[in-house]
């Protein structure tokens, strides 16, 4: 199982998306507080749908805790400052994938302390960044291919029914 940590969201219908992501891939949800919305937020709610008893969240006062809580594990942290890519990585199940929030990204101290493991989506050099939700599903992504797509289901089912029918 791989880890998203959310360190301060803002925007609650980026973290409701989110958290329908990490239900999707049975990833397990971290957020440092503080948190820019309530927990019971309409948009928070509305955003994850009917996916929320899939997900499991863990919430935290801080980022120390959270390391503490699981010392010994690898932390990546996504920043648009990252000097090396993101799928330059071999990710390992158990793996944390750490986010800033939206407006600030990561702090600067926390990723001073841990530059080696600070990585970068690659995009136009005109754009600020990516937004948060669509960082999480590429990073995320890029994890879980590396892995073979542990436990998901890799095939759809078609239904015999035809374009005309739906019309």
């Amino acid at each position: 199982m791989f880890h998203i940590v959310l360190v301060e969201p803002e925007i609650p219908q980026n973290a409701g998306n989110i958290a329908r992501t990490c239900a999707a891939t049975g990833t397990h949800l971290h957020m440092i507080r503080p948190l820019g919305f309530e927990v019971t937020d309409k948009y928070l709610k509305r955003a994850g749908l009917d996916y929320w008893h899939l997900v499991e969240i863990s919430y935290y006062d801080s980022f120390e805790e959270l390391q503490q809580k699981y010392a010994g594990a690898r932390f990546f942290f996504f920043t648009t400052k990252g000097r090396h890519r993101h799928s330059d990585v071999q990710f390992k199940d158990g793996d944390f994938l750490v986010f800033g929030k939206e407006t600030k990204g990561l702090p600067e101290e926390l990723l001073m302390k841990n530059e080696e493991t600070c990585l970068r989506i690659p995009m136009f050099s005109q754009a600020r960044s990516l937004n948060l939700g669509n960082s999480v599903a590429v990073a995320l992504y890029e994890a879980l291919r590396q892995n073979e797509y542990p436990n998901l289901l890799e095939e759809g089912e078609l239904h015999e029914h035809t374009w005309a029918e739906n019309k």
